[in-house]
């Protein structure tokens, strides 16, 4: 493995939270190397630091100590300001509850990252609409997230995370709060899409079965990385 392999480094990352008068250790020393376009099941028990890690990974929290590295460049202690210009162009999100603006309609909600970034209107539609009809909504891009099912809001939140073309992908239970089939669409078009994009992605989820289909898995226990495994 050489170094421009590697897109996401961590290396002896703590996280330790104050809640009221005690500490949560919700990391204790992870070390973690994830390649270029490698696809990544997270998975463990409630309470095991799954959704930390990604946080962490994601720049969304600091760590309380050790480093982080994604894309070659050290983000373990970024300012609020740089971490967000940071994560805007490189790192896309999936969360369990999709954070539509209700206001919006489906192709304004997935321009949102690149009206952001100041990019102009014309260019964010056009990408904007490939995505959703990536997505099998091309006929729902104006129907704002009310008049979706969830299943159909979860894909426009995926369409919304790929949109600034992020080399990484971080997905949080994103099927969740979705019935069976539902999931199971946006499972499949989550893995597809980020095969296609050539992304690199972290999925935490409790679905074993969700775990299996892709290459990777890590097992986190008691705040760590306790198994890993796949072609790393």
């Amino acid at each position: 493995m050489t170094g421009s392999d590697v897109i996401i480094q961590l290396k002896d990352v703590h996280k330790t939270y104050q809640v009221e008068s005690q500490q949560v250790q919700a990391l204790r020393g992870v070390n973690l190397t994830v390649r270029r376009g490698q696809l990544v099941a997270v998975t463990g028990r409630s309470g095991s630091g799954k959704s930390t890690l990604l946080h962490v990974i994601g720049t969304l929290d600091t760590p309380t100590a050790g480093s982080v590295h994604l894309n070659g460049k050290d983000v373990s202690h970024l300012s609020d300001q740089a971490a967000s210009s940071f994560r805007n162009k490189t790192v896309g999100f999936v969360f369990q509850m999709n954070n539509l603006l209700p206001e919006f309609s489906a192709i304004e909600n997935v321009m949102m990252p690149g009206f952001i970034a100041g990019l102009s209107g014309s260019t964010l539609r056009s990408r904007a609409q490939k995505l959703l009809e990536a997505v099998e909504l091309g006929k729902r891009m104006d129907h704002r997230p009310a008049e979706l099912s969830g299943g159909e809001q979860q894909r426009v939140a995926i369409a919304r995370a790929l949109l600034m073309e992020p080399p990484i992908l971080l997905a949080d239970e994103p099927t969740g709060n979705l019935d069976k089939k539902s999931g199971e669409l946006v499972e499949s078009l989550l893995v597809e899409l980020g095969r296609r994009n050539q992304v690199t992605m972290l999925l935490v989820t409790h679905d074993m079965e969700l775990a299996k289909r892709l290459p990777n898995q890590v097992v986190m226990e008691d705040g760590n990385v306790v198994d890993f495994g796949g072609s790393w």
